[in-house]
């Protein structure tokens, strides 16, 4: 007989062999002792978490002839037959290749028929969210009323795709992701069978690799038995995977924390030189930031993260040496990179200036707007004036002009309120384009939802960038005050429109501008 993968060979054949899924196990025990056997079920979940293996013991233990406490006896003629995939009773139909409307239609008629030789005639559709919409409704009055000897067994992995009508009638079960302590005593128990070795160590680098699917994990392990005849190490694992060993992370993140680009640069040759690939590096290398800013959070890391207790420790002093702001920053900069990936004809180019681009500090508008916000919120806090741009002094007027009204003389402006630096930050963080614009803008004060603000003369730039960001500003400002917000920018020293405007004027254009939302732009001379 020729060779068979480990998934395959190992497959479980009772529901005391499936692990990792126990309130699904127990329901479906359950209803096959007690006879409740529902006519549709839906199994969800991600890749290689037990559905088809769920579905086919499922499919036994309902027929078998001698069940025990629910479970298949594997003996008895009609498990043999389903087994060996010689029951006629139990159809498996792959809905990715078998997706139009004719196919589901010789379903519906053949599901009249009695079954032959079993109790149930079980259809297991698998990947039914690849059906299309004709298939789906041909499927629809079957599923809702089947015979009394039919039962569906549906499985995928995107339920929602599936059409409302299609939920409401299957009872619905969510395999969940296994976790790694699961994975691995599976894996001993397989080696143990073919008598085989692995370090600890190697197997829980497969069980992460595998990310919850223990079809993965025993796929990457056959991988790493055909490799050598001896025992599987981590080093053996790692180079199977194409992985990066954890000491080069903490090394490589060393580097990028100290801002040295030299250093950076010269691991990721070191890297390219052993035959890494990069994609899989800067996934590692993501999945190292998400231990940094966990790190602080967790009381056992090493629980957490499924590490060693020395890398946990290696974690925690690394979190202690960068900031949360700086670990979002490098993950968002370090996943998009691995998107881009994706598409580039050079991933090697595209890791390299990502690193460069990580080991470049924040430029001088991201460090003066923090500062600015932070003196800010310090002056708020004292209660003292915040000040104000310096006003150039108005021109005498020309003679024989007729006199002007002075705007009367302002005190000091008044402190910010809380808000007003809640929707800036916010403003910061979702347009990082504007952050240089935003850091010019000076709080001038807040009546009745107008906020005014206001801009250096040799700021005017600014200004009218941030004019045509307008909605964005408005809509940052309402969230932040709770109220809506109407903007008015306007050059410091220069006298507010308002001023010179007759009251009743002022109260018409107030109450048009109620009807007739519209931009408040600054009127001068």
């Amino acid at each position: 007989m020729s060779y068979q993968v480990l998934y395959r060979a190992w497959r479980p054949a009772t529901f005391t062999e499936i692990v990792g899924q126990d309130a699904v196990i127990s329901t479906l025990r359950r209803q096959v002792v007690t006879g409740r056997i529902a006519h549709a079920y839906l199994f969800c979940g991600t890749r290689g978490t037990g559905k088809t293996t769920a579905s086919k013991v499922l499919s036994r233990a309902i027929n078998c002839l001698d069940p025990h406490d629910g479970d298949p006896c594997g003996e008895c003629e009609v498990c043999r037959a389903i087994l060996a995939d010689n029951c006629m009773d139990v159809v498996e139909i792959d809905a990715a290749s078998n997706n139009g409307v004719d196919e589901i239609r010789d379903l519906r008629d053949k599901v009249a028929y009695p079954p032959s030789m079993a109790r149930y005639k079980v259809y297991i559709i698998d990947e039914v969210h690849m059906l299309s919409t004709g298939a789906f409704n041909a499927l629809l009055k079957t599923l809702e009323e089947p015979p009394a000897h039919a039962v569906f067994i549906l499985a995928t992995t995107e339920p929602q795709r599936l059409p409302a009508t299609i939920l409401s009638r299957c009872q619905r079960f969510d395999f969940h992701r296994i976790g790694a302590e699961t994975i691995v005593g599976r894996l001993r128990v397989v080696l143990e069978g073919i008598g085989r070795e692995a370090d600890d160590d190697a197997l829980y680098e497969i069980a992460r690799a595998a990310e919850g699917g223990m079809r993965d994990a025993l796929s990457l392990l056959d991988n790493c038995l055909s490799y050598t005849d001896s025992v599987v190490t981590l080093t053996l694992v790692r180079d199977v995977l194409g992985s990066t060993g954890r000491g080069f992370l903490f090394d490589f993140m060393d580097a990028l924390i100290a801002f040295d680009a030299a250093d950076t640069m010269a691991r990721i040759e070191a890297l390219m030189d052993n035959g890494s690939d990069p994609t899989v590096f800067v996934r590692d290398l993501t999945a190292h930031l998400r231990g940094l800013l966990l790190a602080p959070l967790s009381g056992d890391i090493a629980q957490r993260l499924e590490i060693t207790q020395e890398d946990a420790a290696r974690f925690d002093e690394q979190s202690k040496r960068i900031s949360v702001e700086r670990v979002t920053r490098l993950m968002d900069l370090f996943i998009r990179a691995e998107s881009d990936m994706k598409w580039a004809s050079r991933p090697r180019t595209v890791l390299e200036l990502a690193a460069m681009r990580a080991c470049h500090p924040e430029d001088e508008a991201d460090a003066g707007l923090n500062e600015r916000l932070d003196r800010l919120e310090a002056m708020l806090k004292s209660g003292a004036a915040l000040p104000r741009p310096a006003a150039k002094p108005a021109a005498a007027p020309p003679p024989k002009a007729r006199a002007q009204a002075q705007p009367a003389k302002r005190g000091p402006a008044a402190p910010p309120p809380e808000e007003y630096l809640e929707g800036l930050r916010r403003l910061t963080e979702e347009n990082a384009s504007l952050k240089r614009f935003l850091s010019q803008m000076q709080f001038a004060s807040f009546e009745e939802g107008l906020l005014s603000v206001e801009f250096d003369k040799s700021e005017r730039m600014s200004m009218n960038v941030l004019e045509k960001n307008r909605d964005k500003l408005e809509d940052g400002f309402s969230q932040a005050f709770g109220q809506p917000v109407h903007l008015n920018m306007q050059v410091a020293g220069a006298a507010p429109a308002s001023d010179k405007i007759d009251p009743e004027v002022r109260k018409t254009l107030e109450m048009a501008t109620n009807v007739f939302p519209r931009e408040i732009i600054t009127v001068t001379d």
